[in-house]
């Protein structure tokens, strides 16, 4: 699993984005492993997955990430 640092946490909106491998992969509170959530800090390492798809649903955006767990 690839690893990467917490760069935003957007704790109201439940979402946040991982920097790694030079880009910046967006995440929302729902993969964080375990309801993990609350308990990320900016700063902090994780590994994730990156979601498969990205059809038209989502508009050019770009990677998200799936099942982040604390590293």
């Amino acid at each position: 699993m690839p690893q990467g640092t917490i760069t935003k946490l957007v704790s109201d909106r439940g979402f946040g984005f991982i920097s790694a491998e030079r880009q910046e992969v967006f995440f929302h509170h729902s993969v964080v492993a375990d309801g993990a959530f609350d308990s990320l800090k900016i700063g902090q390492t994780v590994e994730y997955q990156i979601e498969d798809g990205g059809g038209s649903d989502r508009r050019g955006k770009g990677p998200r990430a799936a099942s982040v767990k604390p590293v």
